[in-house]
């Protein structure tokens, strides 16, 4: 019997919420298009998706090497705090002596090379001094929230430079600008991993890194090609919420961002242990986490509640996805 694929399941998952939303509220299907911009609920998932959906990206290269990065919404604030100060130019921001030239490009550029930077340190520790994964993004997911408000003073900096602020508020086609960003990097990640030999680099360093190593793979590279991908991907991602609402909140921004992500590589069909990903599951799992959210605000039931209906899709997903589980349903005795 063919297997199903990795994604079968969150898809399924994410079929039945969107039902119930069908019969809970048939207009959540409705759209309307107004300015030559398409609105409705599901716009507005795809596109409170995509910040998310940019980070799995990078998580599941990340966990495919047996790895995770606790430091994707730290990393997320701190892009989005470098692209606000370069273009704003706050008084007695560290950044003024760089003294680059506050325009949108600058800005995104300055913001993305910080992630890299962040990127680079973890897959160090990671590859090359051999700390443990969890430990060495904690450090980061500590620390690096710390620099995010050292560069902002501690303050929320505004922007209305409106070049920038396109990128997260504005739409191209009909379609919010953040979806399309996402949808190009997971494109040309998905092409990177599947059209070259880096997907089954990646996965065989994390199936056995010292086999790999031994076949003559350079694993310390891959490992920490993996980490400054995921870096740039939350840079990116910060970037994006920051010119959403024209503002880098250094406190708030990314808050809780490397659970969803997690989450979101978890439910895809990424094995957690490293080896086998699913980017298409990935991007599946982000949008399926969003519209559990949405739906849950939309009926009017508590917020404090959405983490906990969250697990439990999370936990009936991961289920439905194991073999032994599957195969003791099929053969009760």
């Amino acid at each position: 019997m063919k297997s199903k694929p990795p994604y079968f399941w969150p898809l399924l998952a994410l079929v039945a919420v969107l039902l119930i939303d069908l019969i809970l509220a048939p207009s959540f299907f409705a759209f309307t298009i107004r300015d030559g911009r398409i609105y409705g609920s599901l716009i507005d998932i795809l596109n409170r998706a995509a910040p998310i959906a940019l980070i799995a990206v990078g998580m599941t290269l990340v966990i495919a090497t047996g790895g995770v990065d606790l430091s994707v919404g730290a990393v997320m604030a701190i892009g989005g705090a470098v692209a606000a100060c370069v273009i704003a130019r706050p008084s007695d921001c560290i950044l003024n002596g760089l003294q680059l030239p506050p325009t949108a490009f600058y800005a995104v550029a300055a913001g993305l090379v910080a992630a890299a930077l962040c990127g680079i340190f973890n897959g160090f520790l990671v590859s090359r001094v051999r700390v443990q994964p969890i430990v060495a993004t904690l450090l980061l997911m500590v620390a690096g929230r710390g620099v995010a408000q050292l560069l902002t003073n501690g303050q929320i900096v505004t922007f209305t430079d409106k070049t920038l602020s396109s990128l997260g508020s504005g739409g191209t086609l009909g379609l919010p600008n953040p979806l399309w960003i996402a949808a190009f990097v997971a494109l040309a990640v998905g092409i990177l991993c599947r059209r070259t030999a880096l997907g089954l680099f990646v996965e065989a360093t994390g199936e056995n890194e010292e086999a790999a190593r031994i076949a003559g793979l350079r694993t310390r590279a891959i490992i920490g090609f993996a980490y400054v991908l995921c870096a740039v991907c939350a840079g990116l991602a910060g970037i994006l919420a920051a010119a959403d609402i024209r503002a880098a909140d250094a406190n708030n921004a990314g808050l809780y961002a490397e659970l969803d992500a997690i989450l979101a590589v978890a439910i895809g069909g990424t094995a957690m242990t490293g080896g086998r990903f699913s980017l298409a599951g990935t991007l599946i799992g982000a949008v399926l986490m969003q519209t559990v959210t949405t739906t849950i605000l939309t009926r009017g039931v508590s917020a404090e509640l959405t983490f906990v209906l969250k697990a439990l899709i999370v936990i009936g997903v991961c289920l439905l996805q194991s073999p032994v589980l599957r195969s003791r349903l099929r053969n009760p005795a």
